[in-house]
């Protein structure tokens, strides 16, 4: 069988449409599809036996394997030109793979026991990163509050290294948040916090709320919460990011959890 040719025109509709999703929120949201980047995210879907609509790859750039990988998965491949590859990828020197996949919507737990709120989180790389950690920590539900960056940005889903694949991820209002969570204990990480976090009771159900390192917690975010625990940390030093918070109390929330007898 002959090759397939390179698609060296920017105006494909494959290519229009790639592109688009890694730069427009409202294309990801209209079209429900995502822009997956690089052997090791491809790898992660794949995993969590997610399949592309279709992969765009450069032949002297991807990795044999995962062709031979997405083949056997009877994935649609178009090889694309060097050109049409730096179009469409979010970085500055592309991997020479991506796949454009729905936005995975696993179903919500009905009764969760560990459920991680981000308030207003701006930037998309922490909110990538606290993903990861939330995923990793044995999380339940990750809900994103109003205002909170698109979670399914290219640096997002980069930030986050497949969990998005892992666990059910939500954007909802405070009002469906405060419905959802009901008969949990709710945690917030804050600074003045008047319980040190390591001291706090994370045997139970629980839901954790992140805020902003730019503006703290919201107003609406101080009325959802029963208690406001704090990191301790050494004199006239600054305070974690929210990336790293979070990731200090989820996995101590982690360590309780699993010393239940």
């Amino acid at each position: 069988m002959e090759p397939i040719p390179p698609i060296t025109s920017l105006q494909n509709e494959r290519v229009k449409l790639a592109h688009t999703l890694q730069h427009r929120p409202r294309s990801r949201r209209k079209h429900l599809k995502i822009v997956v980047e690089g052997d090791r995210l491809l790898r992660d879907a794949l995993d969590r036996r997610q399949k592309p609509d279709f992969v765009l790859y450069t032949p002297e750039g991807a990795n044999e394997k995962l062709i031979d990988i997405l083949t056997r998965n009877k994935a649609i491949l178009l090889p694309v030109s060097a050109e049409v590859m730096a179009h469409v990828s979010a970085t500055e020197e592309p991997q020479g793979i991506l796949g454009v996949f729905p936005i995975p919507m696993p179903p919500l737990p009905k009764r969760p026991r560990r459920v991680v709120i981000f308030d207003s989180l701006g930037d998309p790389g922490n909110v990538g990163g606290l993903l990861r950690s939330a995923a990793g920590a044995g999380v339940d539900v990750a809900i994103l509050s109003p205002n909170c960056a698109d979670p399914y940005n290219p640096k997002a889903l980069r930030a986050g290294m497949g969990a998005h694949f892992r666990l059910p991820v939500v954007e909802a209002s405070w009002e469906d948040i405060v419905g959802y969570i009901e008969g949990l204990t709710v945690f917030a990480a804050d600074a003045s916090g008047t319980v040190d976090y390591d001291r706090a009771d994370w045997t139970g159900r629980w839901a954790l709320i992140i805020g902003s390192e730019a503006h703290g917690l919201s107003e609406k975010a101080r009325e959802v919460a029963t208690q406001l625990v704090r990191i301790p940390m050494a004199a006239e030093t600054e305070s974690l990011n929210a990336m790293v918070a979070a990731a200090v109390i989820l996995y101590e929330a982690a360590r309780q959890a699993r010393n239940i007898p």
